[in-house]
């Protein structure tokens, strides 16, 4: 670690950053997930009747979004990981690592069960003004990036909860 930026986490900060930059990142994905094509309704039509989906899917999303979180916390708060962890855009840049690789977990493993299990062959569309392949990658697209604001969003507020501050802010913010 560099000598301006020691830190070290503690339990509660770990899964309390944890659950707490989880619950935060899943917010902001999920608001990309349901302003950007209803997928939130998507996820809850797989587990539910499309008249609650959205209120379900909303709390799948949130419960997975924390439960990454405490994986995420248990993965940076590792020795081998935290020896490359420098500074505040360290936590970014593997918060965006774990949004991407856990994006292709879910497009490519997860929501692919579920969708067996629900008996779905594939995902109806109907939300989107366009049809086809156009409306698939849009939808794939709006999917990665939604997990591209969650890996940027959980790096940054699990940093920030263990007292990792973007360089800038502690000019002018007393840091512990």
């Amino acid at each position: 670690m560099s000598g301006n930026d020691t830190h070290s986490l503690d339990g509660v900060g770990i899964w309390g950053g944890g659950v707490t930059s989880g619950l935060v990142a899943g917010i902001a994905m999920g608001l990309v997930l349901h302003l950007g094509g209803s997928q939130i309704e998507l996820l809850g039509g797989l587990a539910t009747d499309p008249g609650t989906a959205v209120g379900v899917g909303w709390t799948i999303h949130l419960m997975l979004s924390v439960g990454f979180g405490l994986l995420f916390a248990a993965i940076a708060s590792r020795r081998a990981v935290q020896q490359l962890i420098d500074d505040f855009s360290d936590y970014v840049i593997v918060g965006l690592v774990f949004g991407a690789v856990l994006g292709l977990f879910a497009g490519g493993v997860l929501f692919p069960l579920a969708m067996e299990r629900a008996g779905v062959a594939t995902l109806p569309l109907p939300f989107l003004p366009i049809s086809g392949p156009t409306a698939e990658l849009f939808s794939a697209l709006v999917f990665g990036f939604g997990h591209l604001v969650y890996g940027l969003v959980l790096g940054s507020v699990f940093a920030t909860i263990n007292g990792v501050t973007p360089r800038g802010v502690r000019d002018f913010v007393a840091i512990r």
